[in-house]
C-alpha cells in the first residue's frame, strides 16, 4: 500500500490518511458568511486526512475577493461551525486558513472605499482581483494603489489574526493555517522589491520576516502552536510579484526561524516552472531539514509523484488541489485506481444563479456507477 493511504500523526492529532486537501478560493457566499452548501462541500470531501478550508478574510481591511466567507464576527463562528460539524460528522478534520490580502484588493472592497494596505505603496499591476467594476457589476479588475502600513498599525494586524484563530476554534475547527504565501500580505513584507520600510519591519531578513514571525507567535500562544499551520510559496512569482535582492537568504533565514517553533506543519506551495518560478537546486532539502517539523508539499502532485515523495521522505503530507474540485472522493479514487474526473473551469468561481453548480454536484465515482 502506498505511504500517501497510511496514517500520520500530527502534532498528536491522528490523520486517517496523508492526503490534504488544499486551500481554494471558491466565492460561493454572497453574504461572506459559510452555510449549508459550503457545509455539504467540506463535508462531500471529508475522506482526506485533513482539510484545508479556502482563505477566510480576519477583517474587513484583509478582504480581496468578493464572497468570500469571513471568520471575524459572531455570524462567521455560527456559518463555519455548520461546515466543521458537518465534517466532523463525517470523521474528517478541519483548519480554517486565516488570510490577509494587503495590496492585493480594491477600494471598492474597503470601507469608505480606502486604500488597500501594505508593506509600501507599489501596486499589483500585473493581475486582477474580483471587485466591483466602475459600472457596479462584480468583476474582475487591477487592485488600488495601497497605502504602507504605519509601524504601530502592524500589531493592530497581528491582533486581528489571533481574535479570528480563537473564533475558528469557537467555530469547531482543528487548527488554522497562516496564510504566508501567494504575494499577500507577509510576502509583501517579505520582499525587498515592495519593503522598503526604514522601520523594524524593513531592511534586514531579520526584520522583513518579523510581521510573519510576531504573528505566528501570537497566534500559537494564544491557542496552541499544535494547533498553527503556515503556508509559504518559495520564490513565487504570481499576482505580480517579481524576484528580489536576497531572496535565498530570505527562504533559509525563514526555514530556520520557523524551526525554532513547534508547529503543527508548514505547507509549501512549489509554483509550476512554467510560471518561472525557478526554486534553487538543493533548496527543498535544505528547507525540509532546516525547518525539520511536518511538512506539507502542494503544486501539481498526482498520486503516483506525491507517493514518490513520501517513500523518499521529502514530505510528510501532501496536499491537493484541483483534482479535489471534481472529485469529493478523491482518496476513494486513487486508492482504488479509479479515473478522475475533470473540473469545468467556467465553474471554479462564481455564485450566480446556482451555487451548487461545479461545486457540490460532482458525484462519488461509485454513485456515478449507479446511474
Amino acid at each position: 500500500m502506498s505511504k500517501l493511504f497510511t496514517p500520520f500523526n500530527l502534532a498528536g492529532t491522528e490523520l486517517k490518511n496523508r492526503v490534504v486537501m488544499a486551500p481554494m478560493t471558491r466565492t460561493r457566499t454572497m453574504n461572506d458568511v459559510a452555510g449549508e452548501v459550503v457545509a455539504r462541500y467540506y463535508a462531500q470531501r471529508a475522506s482526506a486526512g485533513l482539510l484545508i478550508t479556502e482563505g477566510l478574510p480576519v477583517s474587513e481591511e484583509a478582504r480581496g475577493y468578493l464572497y468570500t466567507p469571513g471568520i471575524y464576527t459572531r455570524e462567521h463562528v455560527a456559518g463555519w461551525r455548520t461546515v466543521t460539524d458537518a465534517v466532523h460528522a463525517k470523521g474528517g478534520l478541519i483548519f480554517a486558513q486565516l488570510w490577509h490580502v494587503g495590496r492585493m484588493s480594491h477600494v471598492s472592497l474597503q470601507q469608505g472605499n480606502a486604500a488597500p494596505v501594505s508593506s509600501g505603496t507599489i501596486p499589483a499591476t500585473n493581475t486582477t482581483v474580483f471587485a466591483l467594476t466602475e459600472s457596479g457589476e462584480p468583476g474582475p479588475v487591477v487592485p488600488s494603489t495601497p497605502r504602507a502600513l504605519e509601524t504601530a498599525e502592524i500589531r493592530r494586524i497581528t491582533a486581528d489574526f489571533v481574535k479570528s484563530a480563537e473564533l475558528a476554534m469557537e467555530a469547531g475547527f482543528d487548527g488554522v493555517e497562516i496564510m504566508a504565501a501567494n504575494g499577500f500580505i507577509f510576502d509583501q513584507f517579505l520582499s525587498t522589491a515592495l519593503n522598503h520600510r526604514t522601520d523594524a519591519y524593513g531592511g534586514t531578513v531579520k526584520n522583513r520576516q518579523r510581521f510573519l514571525i510576531e504573528t505566528i507567535d501570537a497566534v500559537s500562544s494564544a491557542i496552541g502552536g499544535e494547533k498553527v499551520g503556515v503556508r509559504l510559496s518559495p520564490f513565487g512569482r504570481i499576482y505580480d510579484l517579481a524576484p528580489y535582492e536576497g531572496e535565498e537568504e530570505t527562504w533559509a533565514v525563514l526555514a530556520m526561524t520557523l524551526g525554532e517553533r513547534e508547529l503543527a506543519y508548514v505547507h509549501l506551495y512549489y509554483q509550476p516552472a512554467y510560471i518561472n518560478a525557478p526554486v534553487p537546486k538543493g533548496f527543498k532539502n535544505f528547507f525540509r531539514k532546516a525547518f525539520g517539523g511536518t511538512l506539507i508539499g502542494a503544486g501539481g502532485f498526482t498520486r503516483d509523484i506525491a507517493s514518490a515523495a513520501l517513500e523518499a521522505e521529502e514530505l510528510d503530507l501532501v496536499a491537493f488541489g484541483v483534482p479535489y474540485i471534481a472529485n469529493p472522493d478523491l482518496v476513494e479514487r486513487m486508492q482504488n485506481d479509479w479515473p478522475l474526473a475533470e473540473s469545468d473551469r467556467n465553474t471554479y468561481y462564481g455564485v450566480s444563479g446556482n451555487p451548487e453548480k461545479g461545486y457540490t454536484d460532482y458525484p462519488a465515482w461509485q454513485d456515478e456507477q449507479k446511474h
